[in-house]
């Protein structure tokens, strides 16, 4: 029976989109496959690790017959990626799919889609509101490289999402640096209308920055008690929350710190990298000194070497000598786009902000380090 017929660039956008999500090696087989479901020429992929849900759908479905499989993504993917371009046809023929191109055949193990997990929209809708792809994407942008990875404290393996009003707020901390952003809509959110405050989970950032894109089409995000969805083209996509109550993030974020300089983005990323050279993947430690008009970035290492850069600039506060992880430093840079960057510190005990000027709409604070 067949039940596609299409060009390979048409199938494979699709199956790029689910097979994200697909971990290569598995408790449960079946989350090894994608469900594929067909009614009339409606095609949906969906693919699940449990707590994230990818479902999208495409027109190219053949003959009339409803049908419903599931089968391996990775060798279907890797199949279509490498055949050359052209038709290619999709069958159900004894239990397995086969793949059909020109002269290539390949044939496919199916299970049953009664044992696929698929995951339901439970619980009333809490708030939901839109947002462009681009907007919600350089929000996550300017906060998802802090996130931790695999901490203790599972609800730093995360993004906290804050609704208030029309401001929507991203933060992420592993509990060196942390990194604020916000946005405000245009349209105010339904719902309650009360301050709603959430953890979306660190794949499900990382994905929804793989598959959103730098555009002005919108994005509806919509929350129940313990899941988000978000709804943009032809994608839905439906994540668990993480549980836990998240760092009071107001506090940690100094005020008032009277040592302050505007410096170019790219000046200073240049010089971070040629010091980081010199340094090891056990200590990423720079030292910073600010003297008037002249910051001076400094590393050495066990063998004695030593790095140095100044970068000239107008600066008139005092003379202070701060220690940094240079990883840290270069992680916010590289995901910002803006030529020019605040600065501001204290003393060699406390941690410094990094903001755009002009703009509260960005904060960055990282911790200082001994040298």
């Amino acid at each position: 029976m067949q039940l596609v017929n299409t060009s390979r660039d048409s199938l494979l956008k699709p199956l790029q989109v689910v097979s994200g999500i697909v971990e290569r090696r598995h408790t449960l087989p079946i989350l090894a496959n994608l469900l594929f479901k067909k009614q009339g020429d409606k095609v949906s992929f969906i693919s699940t690790d449990i707590e994230i849900q990818i479902t999208t759908n495409a027109s190219f479905g053949v003959g009339a017959e409803d049908v419903t499989t599931t089968v391996a993504a990775r060798k279907l993917l890797d199949i279509l990626r490498a055949l050359p371009e052209g038709q290619v046809a999709l069958n159900l023929k004894d239990n397995k799919m086969v793949v059909q191109s020109g002269k290539s055949r390949f044939s496919l193990q199916t299970l049953s889609a009664t044992e696929f997990p698929v995951m339901q929209s439970v619980g009333e809708v809490t708030a939901s509101w839109r947002m462009t792809q681009k907007s919600f994407r350089q929000l996550v942008g300017q906060v998802h490289f802090a996130m931790a990875q695999q901490d203790i404290r599972y609800y730093l393996n995360g993004m906290l999402l804050v609704i208030e009003g029309k401001q929507v707020i991203a933060v992420a901390t592993d509990g060196h640096r942390l990194a604020y952003s916000q946005v405000e809509l245009v349209e105010a959110p339904v719902g309650s209308g009360q301050r709603q405050e959430i953890i979306i989970p660190r794949k499900t950032i990382l994905e929804c920055q793989h598959l959103l894109e730098d555009s002005e089409e919108m994005l509806e995000m919509s929350l129940t008690s313990n899941q988000v969805k978000f709804t943009f083209g032809d994608i839905e996509l439906i994540s668990k929350l993480v549980e836990g109550k998240f760092p009071d993030f107001q506090r940690v974020i100094p005020k008032g710190h009277k040592n302050s300089l505007v410096v170019g983005r790219d000046v200073l990323q240049s010089a971070l990298q040629r010091a980081a050279i010199l340094t090891t993947d056990k200590f990423k430690g720079v030292r910073f000194s600010l003297s008037p008009n002249r910051i001076t970035v400094q590393s050495t290492n066990a063998e004695q070497e030593e790095a140095q850069e100044e970068i000239e600039t107008e600066y008139s506060g005092d003379v202070v000598e701060i220690g940094f992880n240079v990883s840290y430093l270069l992680d916010v840079l590289s995901n910002l786009k803006n030529e020019k960057i605040q600065i501001s510190l204290g003393d060699a005990n406390s941690s410094a902000v990094i903001t755009l000027p002009g703009s509260e709409d960005f904060k960055y604070v990282v911790m200082p380090m001994r040298i």
